[in-house]
C-alpha cells in the first residue's frame, strides 16, 4: 500500500504568503490544503486528516490563539504559529494555548519545513504510542494520553494544559533521573520560544498542585537544589 503524504493545512490571510507557503510544501511531497479566515479552520480540520497546522496569529474571523485553543482541546495535532509580531507576550500566550512552535517573518522557508518536518516526526510517535497503550500509570495516578487528562488515586479528574501534559510526559519519560531547567525546556518546546527557563518552574508548580503537592514537601516531584527536578515515580 502506498503511504499517503502527510497533510498540512496553511492558515494566512496574505495571499501572497500563503500561496508562496502552499507551493513550497507541495513541491516536497505535502498534501497541503489553505484558507485565509479562521472561521474557517476547525471545520476544514473536522474534515480531514490534518497533522499540522502552520497558524498565523493575526487573521480576519478567529485569530490564530483562540484557534490554537480550540484545536487543543480535541487534538494533539501539530501547531507552528506563523507571524509578523516579536512581542514575547505573543510567544508566552502561544505556548500557554498549546502551539508547539513559533516562527516570525520574515522566515527562511528551509528553517520552516526542518521545523515542520521534526514535529510531523514528534506526532507521528505520539500517535504510535497512543494507539499501543493510551494509559499510563504512577503512584497510583493515571494519565489519559487522548484526553490529556489526570486521575487521581481517588478517582477525580483533573485536565492538563498543553505545557503541564508536555512536561508531565518529559518527567515520566525520564522517571528517577535528575533534569535540569534547560533539559526539560528542550524537550517541551523550542528553545526560542521563551529564553527564561524559569518557565518551568511555573509549571511544576501548576503541576504540583494538580498532584496534590506543595513544593516544601513534594514527592512525586522532588527540587534537587542547585541542579533542578526529580520525578521519583515509576512509570507503567
Amino acid at each position: 500500500m502506498t503511504q499517503q503524504p502527510d497533510h498540512i493545512l496553511v492558515v494566512e490571510d496574505e495571499p501572497i504568503t500563503r500561496e508562496q507557503l502552499v507551493s513550497y510544501f507541495s513541491d516536497e511531497g505535502f498534501k497541503v490544503s489553505s484558507t485565509g479566515n479562521g472561521d474557517e479552520v476547525v471545520p476544514m480540520i473536522a474534515d480531514s486528516n490534518v497533522i499540522l497546522v502552520l497558524l498565523d496569529i493575526k487573521l480576519p474571523g478567529k485569530d490564530g490563539l483562540t484557534l490554537t485553543r480550540e484545536i487543543r482541546a480535541h487534538s494533539d495535532m501539530g501547531i507552528i504559529l506563523v507571524t509578523s509580531k516579536q512581542e514575547q507576550i505573543d510567544r508566552i500566550l502561544g505556548l500557554e494555548s498549546g502551539a508547539d512552535d513559533y516562527v516570525t517573518k520574515p522566515f527562511d522557508p528551509r528553517e520552516l519545513l526542518s521545523r515542520a518536518r521534526n514535529l510531523i516526526r514528534r506526532v507521528h510517535i505520539q500517535q504510535t504510542q497512543r494507539r499501543k497503550n493510551h494509559l499510563r500509570k504512577f503512584d497510583g495516578w493515571t494519565l489519559d494520553l487522548n484526553k490529556r487528562e489526570l486521575t487521581s488515586p481517588e478517582g477525580e479528574h483533573a485536565q492538563l494544559s498543553a505545557g503541564e501534559y508536555q512536561l508531565l510526559l518529559a518527567f515520566m519519560e525520564k522517571a528517577g533521573e535528575v533534569m535540569n531547567r534547560d533539559q526539560l525546556m528542550n524537550r517541551i518546546r523550542n528553545r526560542e520560544w521563551f529564553p527564561d527557563d524559569r518557565y518551568i518552574d511555573v509549571l511544576v508548580g501548576q503541576l504540583r498542585k494538580k498532584l496534590g503537592e506543595r513544593a516544601a514537601t513534594a514527592k512525586i516531584i522532588t527540587t534537587i537544589h542547585g541542579t533542578g527536578y526529580l520525578f521519583t515515580p515509576e512509570v507503567h
